[in-house]
């Protein structure tokens, strides 16, 4: 398997000299080497049913990426290949440098000055992320990024409309579970959003031809966290530069209880809170609330909930007021030593593997069903 996806990306690539991101690649994949890959009418079929009735076809998927991301070569052509802007992100720019305002399904932009306001929007879902929302976000992040008129850029969650915090600005819940129940989100959900979205909060974009460690498009981040972080928006404080956090907030990583690989985290969060703490945080569902010791070390700062507004307005002051024209650079030294673009790589071919095995476990439903009442919410 790994030799033959080695050489269906060498083809489908043309060499490493075409830019694929995984979902168009496992496409062409599928047309040009039947058998290889599930093809577009059986992952159609497929996407109909709810996630007890699967029948696993997308874990073709999975073994291919692996090979793929195993391989120094073609894993880091394709690590690139996914940091660069999305190719429909320049048309929103351009609405976005005539208005300053950006609205998109999951996300809103809007330029404050010197800083772009990136707003997670998914109110009925406590702001969860899921099919709907991930376009949105990512090119949200690419036009944050892209934008000449901006120098650092704030994520924030939205306010919700769900009954019990409904009125409430909440960071966000995670994935939409309900969706991951009923069959909503497939499984190249995950490698898109990991290897694009959160990687670009990360590592910025790239450049065309150029390795993202030599140079890259990036803007300090600066996240607001309100209420809770849960999930893939714990997932996202970890790629963060500044996290300013409300005192009664909290974060987890619900991993066991949902039956999936949060992510990222098991390669970033021991590097914050220590080995131990991460263990327990990932496999025993450890919650950490943000003013607590272990809490503090992910975020930076903590204020009174009523008064994130100004602190918000206080630390842009105070991040800007210099300019931050040396940021990109201390970005990319931090990164080459606490995660170089290769280990992320090997991470991911794990990821890749394994959250494909999750994804289809018997045990993803019953932990569902166990712990989340999935079988009797409504989508």
């Amino acid at each position: 398997m790994a030799w033959d996806a080695l050489a269906a990306y060498d083809t489908l690539t043309g060499g490493g000299s075409r830019a694929l991101r995984v979902d168009e690649l496992c496409r062409l994949g599928a047309e040009r080497f039947p058998g290889m890959l599930p093809g577009a009418a059986e992952l159609a079929a497929e996407a109909k049913l709810p996630q007890r009735e699967k029948k696993g076809l997308e874990k073709a998927q999975g073994r291919f990426l692996g090979a793929v991301l195993s391989d120094p070569r073609a894993g880091t052509h394709l690590c690139r290949s996914m940091l660069l802007p999305r190719a429909d992100s320049r048309k929103h720019l351009a609405q976005f440098e005539a208005k300053g305002e950006l609205e998109l399904e999951g996300a809103r932009l809007s330029r404050q000055g010197k800083v772009v306001v990136l707003t997670m929007r998914n109110p009925r879902y406590l702001n969860a992320e899921d099919e709907t929302t991930l376009d949105g976000l990512e090119i949200a992040v690419d036009v944050a990024l892209m934008d000449k008129k901006s120098e650092l850029c704030v994520l924030r969650g939205d306010t919700v409309t769900h009954t019990k915090h409904a009125g409430k600005r909440v960071f966000g819940a995670g994935i939409n579970l309900t969706h991951l129940y009923q069959g909503k989100i497939r499984y190249l959900w995950y490698l898109i959003r990991d290897l694009g979205l959160v990687n670009k909060l990360y590592r910025g974009l790239a450049l065309p031809g150029v390795h993202p460690e030599e140079d890259s498009i990036e803007k300090p981040w600066v996240s607001a966290v309100e209420n809770f972080a849960i999930g893939g928006h714990c997932q996202i404080l970890l790629t963060q530069d500044y996290v300013i956090a409300a005192d009664d907030a909290y974060m987890t990583l619900p991993a066991r209880k949902e039956g999936i690989i949060p992510g990222a985290a098991n390669l970033r969060l021991p590097r914050f809170v220590g080995p131990r703490l991460a263990r327990q945080a990932i496999l025993a569902g450890r919650r950490l609330d943000c003013a607590s010791p272990g809490g503090r070390k992910i975020c930076d700062e903590i204020v009174p909930a009523a008064e994130m507004d100004p602190a918000i307005e206080r630390l842009i002051a105070l991040l800007t007021d210099s300019g931050v024209v040396s940021a990109a650079g201390n970005r990319r030294a931090l990164r080459s030593g606490e995660e170089p673009l290769d280990q992320f790589r090997r991470y991911m071919a794990v990821y890749a593997r394994e959250q494909a095995v999750c994804h289809f476990s018997p045990a993803l439903i019953a932990n569902l069903e166990k712990h989340w009442d999935a079988a009797n919410r409504r989508g």
